[in-house]
């Protein structure tokens, strides 16, 4: 329903806001959720003021995408003179949004206690400013990850295509940026926007996993990277592979629970790689499909699933 008003002969509509007709039962619906928030859960948690705002979290990685290919993402011209500019301008944004947040998170941890110990005042910005002098190291990497989906895909028509276009680069530059965060070993800020890249991309890359250079996701949807995966130089994966983990209990969750990808291994679309324990050998191919959880010595192939559990996978010269 709407009300119509003339305005210099013109009628515009304006939005009426619609009353409850069953506004008791309405309010007794409020009080009973209002309620529920005194039975002492997790999710109970009002401390909203002093948990990491999300929306600025992801903010701040915008940011960083500014800085990181600046020519990809500037909506306006840039050239060599006015480029420190344009970067201090993203910069010192990404900063203030980013220290009060990794301060905040910092901060929480300590108050839950979960932190063994208090971090002394300032330790937001220490880790911000550690994350920047990163950046030019970063870059460098995200620059080989490009080149590597351009030499990986033949449809791949340009460098400014694949920067453009692939979710892969989208979620390997969340990835740098979080791992590093991860290694100061931040709390919450690095899975925010990990998670933030998953949601956009439909590839889920753990902040702590370790990914060497020349890293390439081919079309990437379904692609799972566990927290404790190590991936060398020069890997190659397809759309959904898995590098997951055997089921554990909760205590032994900081073991090595996910997969090693040697360098120059490629695993097609489908495959699952599972446990610890697994190395993928230097070289070797992992067919479509695949389900491994043992590993395989360099230069394998491995196509088709095992007849059993027990069985080993076909291996082919």
């Amino acid at each position: 329903m709407a009300a119509h008003h003339a305005s210099d002969g013109y009628l515009s509509a304006v939005p009426v806001r619609q009353v409850p007709k069953r506004f008791k039962d309405l309010e007794t619906a409020i009080d009973r959720v209002v309620e529920s928030y005194d039975e002492g859960r997790e999710i109970d948690n009002l401390e909203s003021a002093a948990l990491p705002n999300k929306r600025a979290v992801i903010d701040a990685f915008h940011h960083l995408q500014h800085v990181l290919m600046m020519g990809f993402y500037s909506p306006r011209s840039l050239h060599r003179d006015n480029l420190r500019h344009a970067v201090a301008e993203h910069m010192y944004a990404a900063h203030e949004l980013l220290v009060e947040q990794i301060q905040r998170a910092i901060d929480y941890e300590h108050w839950m206690g979960r932190a063994e110990r208090p971090q002394p005042p300032g330790s937001g910005e220490e880790v911000v400013l550690s994350l920047f002098d990163a950046i030019p190291e970063i870059r460098h990497k995200l620059n080989l990850d490009v080149r590597a989906a351009c030499a990986g895909d033949p449809a791949a028509q340009s460098i400014e295509e694949i920067v453009f276009s692939y979710p892969s680069i989208e979620a390997i530059t969340a990835y740098r940026v979080a791992h590093q965060l991860r290694e100061a070993q931040v709390p919450m800020i690095p899975r925010i926007i990990s998670e933030h890249a998953h949601s956009e991309t439909g590839i889920d890359i753990n902040p702590s996993a370790k990914i060497g250079e020349r890293f390439f996701i081919d079309h990437g949807t379904g692609v799972v990277i566990g927290e404790t995966a190590v991936i060398g130089d020069d890997v190659k994966l397809y759309q959904g592979v898995t590098l997951g983990a055997l089921s554990v209990r909760k205590e032994h969750s900081h073991c090595k629970r996910h997969p090693t990808l040697e360098d120059e291994v490629v695993v097609y679309s489908g495959a699952t790689i599972l446990g610890g324990d697994t190395v993928i050998g230097k070289g070797s191919v992992v067919g479509g499909n695949v389900w491994l959880t043992k590993s395989v010595a360099p230069g394998s192939k491995v196509f088709g699933r095992p007849k059993s559990a027990s069985t080993p996978p076909e291996k082919k010269a």
